[in-house]
C-alpha cells in the first residue's frame, strides 16, 4: 500500500476525518505498518500500552480474560482504532486483540498519539465520544450478564 493509499485509509477513520491531508501524510509516514497473521495477538490484556493501532485490513476479536480463559466480547475491523485506552489512561491493556484473519495495522506510538491530540483538539473530542460509547456498550453487556446470573437482584434495581 502506498503512502497516498494510507492517507486515504486514514481519512475513513472517524478519529482522523477532519485532519488536513498534509498532516495525514505525516501520520502515515511516521506510523509503523505491522502485519499480524491469523490467531496472532496484536497485544495482550494486562500489558502496558506503548502504542495504539488502526486496522487497515482484516478483522480481529477483542478478548477479555476470564475464569475459563479468554472470552471474545467483540470484533473489530477495517478503519477501527484499538489500544488507545491503555496509552490515554496509562493503565495496563483492558483487553487482548487477536487477529481472526491477516490483519494489517498502522501502529501509532504513544508519543505520536499525544502529539496528535495536542495539535488536533477535535481528535480529543472524538476519542472521548468513542470511549464513552464503548463504556455504554460495556455497561449494557454487564447489565445483561448480571440479569442472567441474578435476575431478582436486577429487578430491584
Amino acid at each position: 500500500m502506498s503512502l497516498l493509499e494510507e492517507v486515504e485509509m486514514l481519512r475513513r477513520v472517524p478519529l482522523f476525518a477532519e485532519i488536513e491531508p498534509a498532516k495525514l501524510k505525516l501520520i502515515a509516514f511516521t506510523a509503523e505498518r505491522v502485519t499480524f497473521d491469523p490467531d496472532q495477538y496484536v497485544f495482550h490484556q494486562g500489558d502496558m500500552g506503548d502504542a495504539a493501532y488502526i486496522i487497515m485490513e482484516g478483522d480481529a476479536e477483542v478478548l477479555i480474560d476470564g475464569p475459563g480463559g479468554p472470552r471474545a466480547v467483540a470484533n473489530v475491523g477495517r478503519n477501527e482504532f484499538v489500544g488507545e485506552i491503555a496509552i490515554l489512561c496509562d493503565v495496563p491493556r483492558t483487553a487482548s486483540i487477536r487477529a481472526r484473519s491477516r490483519v494489517v495495522t498502522l501502529r501509532i506510538s504513544k508519543d505520536l498519539f499525544f502529539r496528535l491530540l495536542t495539535e488536533f483538539p477535535k481528535m480529543s473530542l472524538t476519542i472521548m465520544r468513542v470511549i464513552a460509547q464503548r463504556l455504554e456498550n460495556t455497561t449494557a453487556q454487564l447489565r445483561r450478564v448480571l440479569a442472567e446470573v441474578d435476575p431478582a437482584h436486577m429487578a430491584k434495581g
